[in-house]
């Protein structure tokens, strides 16, 4: 096994278990101590974990879209608030959105009014959100359970024969260089389909994850119509990726 696929490995165990030993990871991965060691280093420099002794957790739970069970949905509230209310100037009466799993469209979910609408999601927690507006079109794709969002080969297909207006797409890092990315592989196929399938692409990221990356990249910035941030933004960081031909937008 490469060191890329031990590396979103245990970034999957991570995920499911919040907290990794060495001795776990070495046994899950039939490697030794020594290589599991250097992987957490690696991964704790590019900021997906946290070493801690004898063996990791991660950096932050909610990234990837993935919502652990405590801390995800408070962290960066005001964040995700100033970016939801961005995102709900560009949704109006009669639109087919899709809302890709995560805090910050979840957050988007919550604010949005009950008024004629269509939304696709495969996040449980969205749809939890949604299923109690009765005005609003739900429309979940099949697939199997990846934490708390509905993945597989069968939800891609559902979502490829769809005419999507305006999606939102959550990311663990948005970079000059790499672009849009995410812990592992798990997703990007539901993600790509959804783009695929839309007009326009709003990439809702907090200002935290601006400039950084993670290990699979799912999509490049050309590919986003345009990114939604805070205010907490840098200037000069927003004017790099300006530059760079990408719209990006806070206030």
């Amino acid at each position: 096994m490469n060191s890329l696929r031990r590396h979103e490995k245990i970034m999957e165990a991570l995920l499911e278990l919040k907290e990794v030993t060495v001795n776990e990871l070495s046994e899950r991965l039939d490697v030794t101590g020594k290589t599991i060691r250097e992987d957490l280093a690696k991964l704790e420099e590019k900021g997906l974990l946290l070493r801690v002794h004898g063996g990791a957790v991660l950096a932050q739970g909610d990234q990837l879209g993935i919502l652990s069970p405590k801390g995800a949905l408070s962290r960066h509230q005001s964040e995700k608030s100033a970016i939801a209310e961005l995102a709900l100037r560009y949704i109006e009466p009669g639109d087919i959105i899709a809302l890709d799993g995560g805090s910050t469209t979840l957050e988007i979910a919550r604010r949005l009014d009950n008024f004629p609408l269509t939304v696709v999601t495969n996040d449980l927690h969205i749809i939890a959100e949604l299923v109690r507006k009765d005005e609003i079109r739900l429309v979940v794709p099949g697939g199997y359970r990846v934490r708390n969002m509905l993945a597989g080969p069968e939800a891609v297909s559902y979502i490829q024969a769809l005419n999507i207006r305006k999606a939102f797409i959550a990311a663990t890092g948005v970079h000059l260089q790499y672009g849009f990315t995410i812990y592992t592989n798990d997703l990007i196929d539901y993600k790509r389909a959804i783009m695929t399938a839309s007009e326009q692409v709003f990439g809702v990221v907090d200002h935290h994850k601006l400039g950084q990356s993670a290990l699979r990249t799912f999509a490049s910035l050309s590919e986003v119509t345009r990114i939604l941030t805070d205010d907490g933004c840098p200037p000069d960081l927003a004017a790099q990726f300006r530059s760079a031909g990408i719209d990006i937008e806070y206030e």
